[in-house]
């Protein structure tokens, strides 16, 4: 990061860090002052709830601080002075990010500065004020600060150990927290100047020594190659015009995810991996799964794209005509609406997705492989993060590449410890009482939780492999014999099966059980 700082705000940044820990403006502190329902409160955009529970405690300069810095309330200059200090609230004031009212009785904050726990360390994020807690239409220039795509991204993102890491149009510096002591060499790009600015503030003492450069897209970085790309592009799928810097990439429909996709696969290294958000129109003629497949190369990568949810276009420009704090009754969200519709229409739109795309290119001796791409929905509601999920995957997937017909019946296996055989029964509407057989399932309570529906066969072989007792083919073998089945019928389907479990992580190979342990709860560690 550049010595020298670009904005007045991150010169102020380090002090007023310190203070915020000296006073407890923290996540941790912040929860214990407001306790559990007004911290929910708050998460939640209700500004009058935490406002009502602050006039209820005693006056403390952590109250202070989360009536000027979280809620945006005027606040008597010399209060607020002396929590932080009247040299640093001057700078405020001077830099235009903090203004002074009733003839310089009082003073409002004009930016959030939030605390947040990320990557296991206390951080401040640095933002444009949003519109959870104050009136406020964002605008064009609007620099967004911790927001749910935000954290999606982050709990989809690999922390393991890496090399060179890029995230492309950082922000407010999110996602570069997020990377924060396990990567050798970290960029953050921004087209938005003052989204740099933020960011700068957001890295003051955060444990991040990044670089940060200014420019569209991957032009910064020309010629240079990463072993982590991460994106949080804007991906707001319209007509091609720029609303507003954080959102609107100026491309047609889903251009800016296709760009970024496209751009990334060329600037990673042998190897390395690309954890992006993203949004795809849904169309009559054409999957979407193949729409993005499409924009991938044909050799050399493997990719694995979850489509979190879909919605209708109607539901879509609703959805961030009411980002922008517009009253979706009003005449301007009338216009913009029909102008939106349209423009799908002529497109031939019949939805939009958005999710995660994780890619990874092949190393050197599967450079002129074919691609090995899977594009699914992962609609069940899961906790757990993504990013470890991730990086599991790709390491099934290449042992998938890697097999043929007699090296998977050869191999051993091992049930996750997370995965449930559910018998799943329904009332018996003709006898009118009692239950009837609709399937066996096998579930993971882990993770992603995949389900995959198995016959009677296949869930007892399933239930009789060992990594270190007999190999899928023996398994069969005597299975076969104990039920008076030929059992050459029975290995083209546990061959099908097990690939799919495999691939979604309910089945793990031996060779795999080294480098990805699994503990008493089946999550890899």
């Amino acid at each position: 990061m550049s010595p020298e700082p670009r904005s007045p705000l991150a010169g102020i940044a380090e002090n007023l860090k310190a203070v915020f820990g000296e006073i407890g403006y923290t996540t941790a502190g912040i929860a214990e002052l407001l306790g559990p329902d007004y911290t929910a409160a708050m998460h939640a955009g209700q500004p009058a709830a935490v406002r009502y529970r602050l006039r209820a405690l005693p006056a403390s300069p952590l109250g202070v601080a989360v009536a000027a810095f979280v809620l945006r309330d005027p606040v008597d200059v010399d209060t607020l002075a002396g929590v932080i200090g009247t040299g640093v609230l001057h700078e405020l004031v001077d830099a235009h990010l903090a203004e002074r009212l009733d003839e310089g009785r009082r003073v409002r904050v004009l930016i959030d500065i939030r605390p947040h726990m990320i990557a296991g360390r206390q951080q401040w994020v640095f933002s444009d004020a949003d519109a959870s807690m104050t009136e406020h239409v964002p605008g064009p220039d609007h620099v967004l600060g911790v927001g749910a795509a935000s954290l999606s991204l982050l709990q989809a993102t690999p922390t393991t150990p890496t090399g060179r890491v890029l995230d492309l149009g950082t922000g407010s510096g999110v996602q570069l927290l997020g990377q924060a002591g396990v990567c050798s060499e970290i960029t953050g790009t921004d087209v938005h100047r003052r989204a740099l600015e933020f960011a700068e503030a957001t890295l003051i003492d955060s444990g991040v020594d990044a670089q940060l450069l200014e420019g569209s897209w991957f032009d910064p970085v020309a010629g240079r190659e990463f072993d982590r790309i991460i994106a949080n592009p804007p991906f707001v799928v319209g007509p091609p015009q720029i609303a507003h810097v954080y959102r609107d990439s100026g491309m047609d429909l889903d251009g800016a995810t296709r760009l970024v996709v496209e751009q990334s696969c060329t600037h990673l290294a042998p190897g390395g991996s690309a954890h992006l958000l993203g949004a795809w129109v849904h169309q009559d003629h054409r999957s979407w799964q193949q729409r993005v497949a499409d924009w991938l190369p044909d050799d050399g990568f493997a990719a694995w794209i979850i489509e979190r949810d879909s919605v209708s276009p109607a539901q879509y420009v609703a959805t961030w005509l009411a980002d922008e704090s517009l009253d979706l009754r009003g005449r301007e969200a009338a216009e913009r609406t029909r102008q939106w519709l349209e423009h799908f229409d002529r497109a031939g739109v019949t939805g939009v997705g958005f999710g995660f795309i994780a890619i990874q290119r092949l190393g050197l001796a599967e450079s002129t492989s074919r691609s090995d791409i899977l594009a699914e929905t992962l609609t069940q509601y899961f906790e757990d993060p993504l990013g470890p999920e991730v990086v599991e995957y790709f390491a099934r997937s290449q042992w998938l590449r890697d097999q043929t017909r007699d090296s998977i019946l050869s191999a051993r296996y091992r049930v996750r410890p997370s995965v449930a055989l559910e018998d799943v029964k329904v009332a018996d509407a003709a006898a009118g009482m009692g239950f009837t057989d609709v399937t066996l399932r096998l579930s993971r309570m882990d993770g992603p939780r995949w389900s995959h529906d198995v016959d009677t066969h296949l869930a007892a072989v399933i239930s009789g492999l060992n990594p270190e007792g007999l190999n899928l083919a023996e398994t069969l073998e005597l299975y076969a014999v104990a039920r008076g089945i030929e059992e050459q019928d029975l290995h083209d389907e546990a061959i099908a099966a097990v690939v799919d479990l495999v691939r979604h992580g309910l089945l793990l190979p031996a060779e795999l059980l080294e480098g990805f342990p699994v503990d008493s709860v089946g999550s890899a560690r």
